[in-house]
């Protein structure tokens, strides 16, 4: 009986100590914020695409709501996918996109690519952990609208976005320099519904993650 005991906790500490499955080029995914539904992500190899499901009030003003599929990545490096909603959705600000996070806290210094339900794009940053996003001082709107492909780009401390779409060149929307931003940051997709009591989702295809300078 002793032995069957001890045989039981070792097994259960290997399962509590093993690594965390990958979910395609990602490490994991989690709600930020702690959103009314709970989300998702899930890769599926055949296609090579990530479904993304997500609700969350938003990612703005003090701190923000949404599901996160991401990694840690450090240095300079260049992240790129075509992003489709599903459906017509309910909210036109529902967002999908890129985002480089300091850390998983609601509050948390970011920067996001985003493109909105309506087909608005824009770079949007937090300037610092616990500050209020402001508009239009911490956003750069793209001319395109209905973009398929969204680039992020980081460089030493300064990130540009580039969209295309579809068939279309990439063109640049602009770029922001996030000093206080670290080396190591968590970069991801990301989906949020901009309304709590429903969840919206997005496919992501052609995601490239290439680090090093280009």
């Amino acid at each position: 009986m002793k032995v069957l005991l001890i045989s039981f906790v070792l097994i259960s500490l290997l399962i509590g100590f093993a690594p965390a499955k990958r979910i395609g080029q990602f490490q994991k995914s989690a709600d930020i914020g702690n959103p009314k539904l709970a989300g998702s992500s899930r890769y599926d190899k055949a296609t090579k695409t990530y479904t993304l499901t997500g609700s969350g009030y938003n990612i703005w003003f003090k701190r923000d709501e949404f599901q996160y599929l991401y990694r840690t990545l450090k240095g300079d490096f260049t992240i790129s996918a075509d992003f489709a909603f599903v459906g017509t959705g309910t909210d036109p600000h529902r967002k999908v996109g890129w985002m480089v996070r300091e850390s998983m806290a609601d509050d948390a210094s970011h920067l996001s690519a985003v493109v909105h339900g309506d087909g608005l794009t824009v770079l949007q940053w937090r300037v610092a952990k616990g500050d209020a996003m402001r508009d239009p001082e911490d956003e750069i709107f793209s001319p395109e609208k209905a973009v398929q492909t969204v680039q992020l780009e980081r460089k030493g401390d300064t990130y540009t976005m580039r969209v295309a779409k579809k068939g279309g060149e990439l063109q640049t929307v602009g770029n922001h320099q996030m000093a206080n931003l670290p080396n190591d940051v968590l970069v991801g997709l990301f989906i949020c519904s901009h309304k709590p009591d429903k969840a919206e989702e997005a496919v992501v295809s052609n995601v490239q993650l290439v680090r090093g300078r280009q």
